[in-house]
């Protein structure tokens, strides 16, 4: 997420509005899959991020190359979603609008997002035990896991949910013998 909270003040309606169609569709999940591939493409392309933020390009470019990057089966409810958000000329905000609606879509299934750093990928064991550590921290009914590599911790996992952190890396433990070592 950019992390602008005015910019996800304003998003939060429009995934408001893209979730109460999914209702009433029926298409919760099917939404959510779309919008996490987006989201993986805008990752992947600063290119893609750079064309839709650009305020000078034509709003009638954008819908061509949302309409290519969509394809031909694409869901007709988020294509117009989409076009709507370039004729409000939002589509700035679609990677906001995107995490606030995979955030309502958690909601509505009791899931929590749990962020998962670790030095080497985890096996499915390992993905599973973490799923279970969260499901007795949160009590919460599903967790989805947004993992990612970092080298710098060693070994272990760092664990953090909303505003709750588990450190359990080997880079953090060293951290806490040495500022006891310090400290005595």
């Amino acid at each position: 997420m950019k992390g602008n909270v005015a910019l996800t003040e304003v998003a939060v309606p429009y995934a408001e509005a893209l979730m109460s169609v999914a209702q009433s569709r029926n298409l919760t999940e099917e939404f959510g899959d779309d919008v996490r591939a987006l989201l993986n493409l805008l990752s992947q392309s600063e290119q893609l991020q750079k064309f839709l933020d650009n305020p000078f390009i034509q709003a009638e470019d954008k819908k061509a190359v949302i309409n290519r990057i969509l394809g031909e089966g694409a869901n007709t409810y988020l294509r117009n979603f989409l076009m709507l958000l370039v004729d409000r000329r939002r589509i700035m905000l679609l990677e906001d609008v995107c995490q606030q609606y995979l955030a309502l879509l958690r909601q509505l299934k009791q899931t929590v997002l749990a962020e998962v750093v670790s030095a080497v990928p985890l096996s499915e064991a390992q993905q599973q035990a973490v799923k279970e550590k969260v499901i007795g921290m949160t009590n919460a009914r599903e967790v989805e896991l947004e993992t990612k590599i970092d080298p710098d911790i060693i070994g272990g996992v760092i664990i953090k949910v909303g505003s709750q952190v588990i450190d359990a890396s080997l880079r953090g433990q060293l951290r806490r013998l040495s500022l006891r070592l310090t400290s005595a």
